[in-house]
């Protein structure tokens, strides 16, 4: 058991030495006993804030850019333009199990989890906190513990559900069925909403959860988990908190309230952001030091017919304000399009901070409700709500739909639109929704992939579990398709 506090030790004192662009607080390096930890209002929150810290210090983790980039290159948004081993495997949706950004996609949110865990067991047994703080930080730990869950069982399907720190234990644990994780996944988030207060802890940033953001989670999960009803209560109560969130629209760029601002920190969209820790050299946030081309397209947005480049309607105000450009000065001269919700690659360096990266925003919500209207039938309110995601980019308004089936398929675009280049949304997509061709074997990602990825085989749908996790575990089991 030494071994076992020992650990929880380092690990809780490197979450409070992470955290000092959050909170103020001197760091208690002497103090390695979690009991210790716990005990004061200021180290326990030291504790759970380092977590954002470390989600967000360093470039290709689980947290932000690994999650969109390559989710976003295994689905048809965008494309590494270049030879890179690692990257062509998601691009051609042929990964290994030795795959070193899959071992991040693994290891990186477990890690999480069990900061979290750790968060949770400190926290309830503390007999010193105060009430306030001690329901704030439990309830954004079971809030990142849902959110962690979340993106895994989405990658990997079946994984171990562990919701503790017994680190002997949990080694050698097998696949929990994806059905529990997301019970689990959901209790948490319900006991997060409990928990959580609308405002933002600590000041006027919105790098911590609060309860709009647990809600919010809470209506994706229903969402995934075919629970239409409740996905739509919660996305209207979401949706309510219109006095602290609004939609960014595309009149007037000159004013606060126009969608290039976004994805500024602190916009009046944002839900949860991420604050970057590291800033050298004048970088804003991972996305936009990595997704905007300076010299070459190292990320552009795939071609074609079924391309995303071609897949925003004439006029979309998304296109034209979310979307960057490259020609090429030599011939043959060619326009390459890029992600650009971030403006910022490398700003001045020493000046201040502008932007966050976006991890929950606003718009989500009514996507989710407009969703969850057309799985139960209720066409109309569906329109209403993709009506205010279009008017935000300046199209016509949809008539409604004649059929759920067609419904569906406006969702489908809307979605595409509204969300690409963000945290996997597109790829979960395809891969949640049915194929249109009534198999139920099949899905979206099997009608839509095939068209510009020839190789594409329906059991790329989970990524594989890495390499390591096989030879640690012995109760581990590889997904179809990797043995």
């Amino acid at each position: 058991m030494k071994i076992i506090y020992y650990i929880l030790s380092i690990t809780l004192l490197s979450m409070i030495c992470s955290c000092k662009d959050y909170v103020e607080i001197e760091d208690p390096k002497d103090q390695l006993a979690t009991g210790t930890v716990f005990k004061s209002d200021a180290t326990a929150t030291a504790a759970m804030v380092g977590i954002y810290s470390d989600m967000n210090a360093s470039n290709y983790q689980f947290a932000n850019v690994l999650t969109t980039f390559t989710c976003a290159m295994y689905a048809d948004e965008f494309v590494y333009a270049s030879v890179l081993a690692n990257f062509d495997e998601f691009k051609n949706n042929a990964l290994t199990t030795g795959n070193n950004y899959v071992g991040l996609m693994w290891s990186s949110p477990y890690n999480f989890i069990y900061r979290s865990n750790a968060v949770i067991e400190g926290v309830t047994a503390s007999t010193t906190l105060s009430p306030a703080v001690k329901n704030q930080l439990l309830g954004e730990a079971k809030f990142m513990r849902a959110f962690c869950y979340f993106y895994l069982v989405n990658f990997f399907g079946d994984v171990p559900l562990i919701l503790d720190t017994d680190v002997l234990k949990n080694t050698s644990k097998p696949r929990t069925p994806k059905e529990e994780v997301y019970i689990a996944i959901i209790q948490d988030l319900r006991d997060a909403k409990q928990l959580l207060v609308a405002a933002y802890p600590g000041s006027a940033e919105r790098t911590r959860p609060n309860k709009t953001a647990a809600t919010l989670l809470l209506s994706r999960a229903y969402l995934y988990t075919e629970e239409y009803a409740l996905a739509e209560t919660e996305a209207a109560e979401v949706i309510a908190t219109t006095a602290q969130y609004s939609i960014l629209n595309h009149t007037d760029p000159n004013n606060a309230g126009h969608m290039t601002k976004v994805f500024l920190k602190n916009s009046n969209e944002a839900v949860w952001q991420l604050q970057v820790v590291n800033t050298l050299g004048g970088r804003n946030t991972w996305e936009g030091n990595t997704f905007i081309s300076t010299g070459s397209p190292f990320y552009r947005l795939t071609k074609g017919t079924y391309g995303l480049e071609t897949g925003f309607e004439e006029g979309d105000k998304r296109f034209s304000n979310w979307v960057g450009t490259y020609t090429t000065p030599t011939a043959p001269v060619t326009t390459h399009y890029f992600p650009y919700k971030y403006k910022v690659r490398v700003g001045v360096a020493g000046a201040a901070v502008t932007e966050y990266a976006m991890v929950l925003r606003f718009a989500e919500a009514y996507l989710i409700r407009a969703e969850a209207s057309v799985r139960l039938n209720k066409l109309s309110d569906a329109a209403n709500d993709l009506n205010i995601i279009r008017d935000r980019a300046g199209l016509p308004p949809l008539a409604v739909a004649a059929t759920q089936d067609m419904a569906m398929l406006e969702v489908e675009q809307e979605r595409r639109a509204e969300l690409f280049a963000e945290w996997g949304h597109r790829w979960f997509d395809l891969k949640r929704w049915k194929s249109v061709s009534g198999d139920p074997t099949k899905t979206r990602a099997d009608d839509i992939l095939p068209l510009s990825k020839p190789s594409w085989k329906s059991t790329a749908l989970q990524f594989p579990i890495p390499v390591e996790v096989m030879r640690t575990n012995p109760n581990m089991v590889q997904n179809p398709g990797y043995n």
